[in-house]
């Protein structure tokens, strides 16, 4: 409205601003950042073509924390709404329970794992199970082992190889399933010299690391896929491990990947 006045009465820019409450500077205001949304909605596209199931959250810390954009939130969520890239999720309803006690957290790598068990199926109808490792410190997924069938001896397996690379960790918690509470389990810790930490039955949130990291391994990988066989099921969660790990920002450790955490990427 200023520079119409300006330019159709003549008058000056300093009384234009006075007359319609505005500063000198506001009127001369230009935007010099245009281009760059053309980039950031590029990005945007990308990223949820590429990782369906993530939301802003993740998309904005992987643009910040990992490609070291300088852009804030609120222009990224704006330019995200205006995309319509908005994840429809029905909230569900939730029973309002006593909010239980926070895990601690590790003060170091090796301190502390949890594991856990998965289960879904092959395209055969076959089920398959996962056998899930993480470290409590950075949440970092040291193992997803993928079969028919997860006994023990296949456990302790599994946890020597991580062993191998990563160090022996000092206690892992678990719940209280069989293969955990088997007598092969117990002389494997035992020789090893590891604590086994059991949680009470029934009590998931007592492991809630592990239980968090199952949620997002079933819907950023086990959702998104139809196996045809436990090599291809095998092969993805490899894939989607490393991702997890390198690239996917955590936002439990202030939203880098795990092993940022520990100084390795």
């Amino acid at each position: 409205m200023a520079q119409r006045a300006v330019t159709k009465h003549g008058i000056s820019i300093r009384f234009a601003c006075i007359v319609y409450g505005i500063s000198d500077s506001c009127y001369r205001y230009q935007p010099k950042l245009d281009a760059e949304n053309a980039v950031i909605a590029d990005w945007l596209l990308r990223l949820t073509t590429t990782h369906k199931r993530w939301g802003f959250g993740l998309c904005f810390f992987y643009l910040r924390n990992e490609k070291r954009f300088p852009w804030n939130h609120k222009r990224v969520y704006r330019i995200y709404r205006e995309l319509e890239l908005n994840l429809r999720i029905k909230p569900r309803r939730r029973i309002k329970r006593e909010k239980p006690d926070a895990l601690s957290v590790p003060p170091r790598a090796n301190q502390v794992w949890s594991m856990d068990f998965m289960s879904d199926s092959l395209s055969d109808g076959r089920s398959l199970r996962t056998f899930n490792v993480i470290d409590d410190y950075n949440r970092e997924c040291l193992a997803i082992d993928v079969d028919l069938s997860m006994p023990s001896q296949r456990v302790t397996r599994a946890l020597d190889q991580v062993i191998e690379w990563r160090g022996k960790p000092a206690a892992i918690r678990c719940d209280n399933g069989p293969e955990y509470v088997s007598q092969t389990m117990i002389s494997w810790a035992n020789k090893h010299r590891i604590t086994l930490l059991y949680i009470q039955p029934g009590k998931p949130t007592q492991n809630a690391y592990i239980e968090r990291f199952n949620r997002t391994a079933r819907h950023e990988w086990l959702d998104m896929h139809h196996f045809e066989s436990i090599e291809q099921a095998q092969q993805l969660a490899t894939e989607w491990q490393w991702l997890y790990n390198n690239e996917r920002p955590n936002t439990a450790i202030g939203g880098v990947p795990p092993r940022r955490l520990l100084g390795l990427v």
